[in-house]
């Protein structure tokens, strides 16, 4: 969302309430309000096919058999959540909010609460189905901006995973639980090379985020979690940013030929096939795994934490946020008092290949790749937001990330990498 987007909406607004007091009687008598009771919550979200689609319709399923509230569920799909940002941006522009909608949560949603178009619901919702204690400290902060709750995250992505296909790291004599930085990672991913036919790091540069994530998981393998929150928070160091960043350059002379061309599914298959050792890459690459027929978790596929982040599970989530302004506010409180429950959760994450952010859901329902990361989840010492989907920085600043990979680091070198560092502070 542009500042032009920002500044039109709150244009529109302005002029909305010009004409609010001349149509109010109106609009009450009608039943036309945007905060009516009767009229139908109505929810975006941005999963049109898939596993994602699946996961919402278990969700929606199981609140559709506990309440009696009538929705009206719109899913938008395309581009990962650019389609949907793209009619949410509309329809505030508008001044026609949804009641809620599916959001990446943390400073992403800052784009919302500077105009207060999302409402505290931490009386109506947090303070509900203990909620508030078995959320851990990572997503009870991703779903406040200002100290106010607007948001009920549903499910947890990790970023920082290291797959790997079992056969090659076999053959090439590598331990992938053995590395413990991101240098023996690029040690091993020559070795790969040398002991076998396959590549030694699948990766996709089709998009930049791929990229930064990456760098992401470099920087915290490297410098820890102290110097992360440091960079989020706009004083992170140069040096450091740059050290990652020619790490990155040394592993992309292991990278697949086409990396420059590919996207994050391309590359991942490339794993499956056994044409590459090591991927990086948040949880939903397992589930392109679980769904391929005869590649099993365990006997041809792994998983360690990306190498120096032990301990760390670096998040990306979805929540449902609460509008301000949406029809039907009551009926909203209602979806996300449920979205929060354990049941919602079961039925959302096993399908979508997340684990629940609640703490105290049972792992009984989830296979054994999901079970193996609720407990790491729940043992973790810190869980930092994920850079690349906007969960630890502000819309301008990810976009000026983004432009810094495009621009600066699009062909990774330690040329490049300098200049990218020098980017990357800049983007705050």
């Amino acid at each position: 969302m542009s500042d032009n987007d920002l500044s039109r909406r709150s244009y529109l607004k302005g002029a909305s309430a010009a004409g609010a007091a001349s149509l109010a009687g109106l609009t009450g008598c009608l039943g036309l309000g945007g905060g009516g009771g009767s009229d139908p919550v109505e929810l975006l979200h941005g999963w049109s096919g898939g596993d994602g689609a699946s996961a919402f319709e278990a969700m929606h399923e199981g609140f559709q058999k506990e309440h009696d509230v009538e929705t009206n569920v719109k899913p938008i799909g395309g581009s990962g959540n650019t389609t949907l940002d793209a009619r949410i941006s509309t329809r505030l522009g508008n001044d026609d909010p949804p009641s809620s909608w599916a959001e990446w949560p943390g400073q992403n949603l800052t784009q919302f609460t500077s105009e207060d178009l999302l409402g505290d619901i931490e009386s109506d919702v947090w303070e509900e189905n203990g909620m508030k204690d078995a959320y851990l400290e990572g997503p009870k902060e991703a779903a406040q901006v200002g100290g106010s709750y607007v948001a009920v995250p549903t499910n947890i992505h990790r970023i920082n995973n290291l797959f790997f296909n079992k056969s090659v790291v076999e053959s090439a004599g590598i331990d992938p639980a053995g590395l413990e930085s991101p240098a023996d990672l690029v040690e091993a991913a020559a070795t790969v090379e040398e002991e076998t036919d396959a590549v030694g790091f699948s990766h996709a540069m089709s998009s930049p985020w791929t990229t930064l994530q990456l760098w992401a998981c470099v920087f915290l393998g490297e410098h820890g979690e102290s110097a992360y929150d440091d960079f989020i928070s706009g004083e992170g160091d140069q040096d450091a940013v740059q050290s990652s960043l020619e790490t990155v350059a040394e592993l992309s002379a292991h990278f697949n030929e086409d990396a420059g061309t590919v996207g994050f599914q391309e590359a991942n298959q490339k794993v499956i096939d056994g044409g590459a050792a090591f991927f990086d890459q948040g949880d939903w690459a397992a589930q392109q795994y679980i769904s391929q027929e005869g590649f099993e978790f365990e006997s041809e596929w792994g998983h360690v934490p990306f190498p120096g982040t032990d301990g760390l599970y670096s998040l990306n989530m979805d929540s449902w946020v609460y509008s301000a302004d949406g029809p039907n506010p009551e009926g909203t409180k209602e979806w996300l008092r449920y979205v929060g429950t354990k049941d919602a959760q079961v039925r959302f994450n096993t399908r979508k290949g997340s684990i629940p952010p609640r703490s105290d859901v049972s792992t009984e329902e989830f296979g054994p790749f999901q079970t193996s990361q609720i407990e790491e989840f729940q043992n973790s010492k810190a869980q930092p937001p994920s850079i690349a989907h906007g969960l630890a920085v502000a819309p301008e600043t990810l976009t000026n990330l983004k432009n810094a990979v495009s621009n600066e680091f699009s062909n990774p070198s330690m040329d490049a990498a300098a200049n990218a560092a020098e980017a990357f502070m800049n983007a705050f």
